[in-house]
């Protein structure tokens, strides 16, 4: 299986994920359960679909999928901001801030395969 671990959007979903799994102990107990579950599952996700993607050949259809999925995740984001799962606003700036890179970093990488 090809290495990983020095690919920067691997660092990144990784430090996402990480900071998914800390964040969500802080929603309320509904939250933590329907949109926190979703944010911890998704995420995770989306780092096993950038392992994936970088020991394949053809990555192309991976990285579609990591990029589908980024925007999934962008979704469940807004949702935890309307629904005020976030505890506080700074959560979800840099819940943002982690996605939209993540999402840029795959994008570039999908347009690079090509």
């Amino acid at each position: 299986m090809a290495r990983y671990e020095h690919l920067p959007i691997y660092k990144a979903s990784l430090e996402m994920t990480i900071y998914f799994e800390k964040i969500v102990k802080n929603f309320s107990r509904y939250n933590k359960y329907t949109l926190g579950s979703d944010l911890r599952n998704k995420s995770r996700e989306i780092s096993c679909q950038i392992m994936k993607a970088n020991s394949l050949t053809d990555k192309k259809e991976a990285l579609k999928d990591v990029v589908a999925m980024v925007e999934e995740l962008k979704l469940l984001i807004r949702l935890c901001k309307e629904t005020r799962a976030f505890y506080n606003f700074n959560s979800y700036y840099y819940s943002s801030k982690l996605i939209t890179n993540i999402g840029k970093q795959a994008q570039a990488w999908l347009n690079h395969t090509h």
